[in-house]
């Protein structure tokens, strides 16, 4: 068995997280299983990153390299072919060049409440979602968590994100675009007025009636943004 187990582990790709349930071997095998690659750890052949899970480690002149984020936290993502959540946060704000600075914590956006879990260096909190989560609306979803925490990505000046966020909003389809302006409406009054004044930077054009009528215009928002940027910021309440 061990060998079929070191086998079978040789075939997984650098970084890729394991269980006992990868392996397809008689069922009352787990605690021998689970054995053998607790003896392999101990052996430093794999690597351990929390209880129950391992991986293939890959090293590299300054060390060993952690899992990918995504490896880390894909069963906390999807489920038997289900979209359980997706990844936002501090991770996404480094993904779409917003920040530089390296997440040690993990935010992942779900429909319902969650306790904050730990794998290895990461502590994985979880965000509620309003929206209804698919695979096709997640990229939508990680640009509006931007807007939504605008106020919260570390180590970037108020100007350098919404110049970034400019560019990534620009880069969507129409059928995104519409996408993200539906979606919207399920965030803060803050966030709606944010994309509806970015949205019409980028295209004068751009129909914002729906996020324009969703907001209380008696209210605005404080994102200190340059007017040389953002010159609709009166319009949108936004200061």
């Amino acid at each position: 068995m061990t060998d079929t187990i070191k086998n079978t582990i040789n075939r997984f790709a650098t970084g890729y997280v394991f269980t006992s349930a990868d392996f397809s071997l008689a069922e009352g095998k787990q605690n021998t299983i689970t054995k053998v690659l607790n003896n392999m750890v101990a052996a430093g052949q794999i690597s351990r990153l929390s209880k129950g899970r391992f991986y293939k480690p890959q090293m590299s002149k300054f060390g060993e390299l952690p899992p990918d984020t995504s490896q880390i936290v894909k069963d906390l993502l999807e489920k038997n072919g289900k979209t359980l959540g997706y990844l936002t946060g501090y991770s996404i704000f480094n993904k779409f060049g917003l920040t530089t600075q390296v997440p040690v914590a993990l935010q992942i956006a779900v429909k319902k409440e969650k306790k904050p879990v730990t794998r290895g260096n990461y502590r994985i909190s979880f965000i509620i979602q309003q929206n209804t989560i698919t695979k096709e609306n997640i990229p939508v979803l990680q640009l509006l968590d931007c807007l939504r925490f605008f106020k919260n990505i570390p180590d970037a000046m108020p100007d350098d994100v919404c110049r970034r966020l400019l560019v990534l909003f620009k880069q969507l389809t129409p059928e995104q675009m519409n996408q993200a302006k539906r979606l919207a409406l399920k965030y803060s009054p803050a966030t709606i007025a944010l994309l509806g004044a970015i949205l019409e930077t980028n295209n004068k054009n751009e129909d914002t009636s729906m996020l324009y009528k969703a907001l209380n215009h008696q209210s605005s928002y404080k994102l200190n943004i340059s007017n040389n940027l953002l010159s609709n910021q009166k319009r949108w309440h936004l200061q």
